[in-house]
């Protein structure tokens, strides 16, 4: 993680930051699965995580090793974005920045899929199950996140994202979000 580049959303009075920021990421994931890149990491440097101005803020930041931030430059991915946002120049990390851990929170929120799981396992009515498991058993997130739309089956979902401190940097790769469960990135 030696190097970054920022990209910071131009604010547009008609489009929200949060409109702009899922735009940008989910061409910023394209562009990672057609690299199929595993060294490039994600972080959001204006994300607040909570109270009533909780979200990602207007910065997406890409880390890797320089090669691989010029590949990924080299890419036409940032056509169609390109009025809405401003790319800095390649730079250093900072010495002595912060490391951390993005990762990506799932809540248990399918209740129908956990009722029909438990009427599976142990043999329960559906009106067994639903008592069991009433609508209010689905896991509510409140953590920043982005709206994505799935390529394969075309359905939307929330990518729900948490900040976790690290005291020392851990290596590993990183999937085609930028996020890894394990690896740790510098976070300035």
């Amino acid at each position: 993680m030696q190097h970054y580049l920022d990209l910071q959303l131009r604010a547009d009075p008609e489009f929200a930051a949060q409109q702009l920021m899922d735009a940008l990421y989910a061409k910023l994931h394209r562009a990672l699965v057609e690299l199929g890149n595993e060294r490039l990491a994600v972080t959001f440097p204006k994300m607040v995580a909570t109270g009533a101005r909780r979200g990602l803020g207007d910065r997406l930041r890409v880390i890797g090793p320089e090669a691989d931030l010029r590949a990924l430059q080299a890419l036409p991915w940032l056509q169609g974005m390109r009025d809405h946002v401003e790319q800095t120049a390649m730079a250093p990390v900072p010495t002595g920045a912060q490391l951390g851990r993005l990762v990506r929170v799932q809540a248990k929120s399918g209740v129908e899929r956990m009722r029909r799981r438990a009427m599976r396992r142990h043999s329960l009515t559906e009106a067994q199950a639903q008592q069991r498991l009433p609508d209010a058993a689905a896991e509510r997130l409140d953590l920043p996140h982005l709206s994505l739309r799935s390529a394969s089956t075309g359905q939307q979902y929330l990518l729900f994202l948490r900040f976790e401190a690290a005291a020392a940097p851990v290596s590993g790769v990183f999937n085609t979000f930028g996020l890894s469960a394990t690896a740790t990135v510098p976070w300035f």
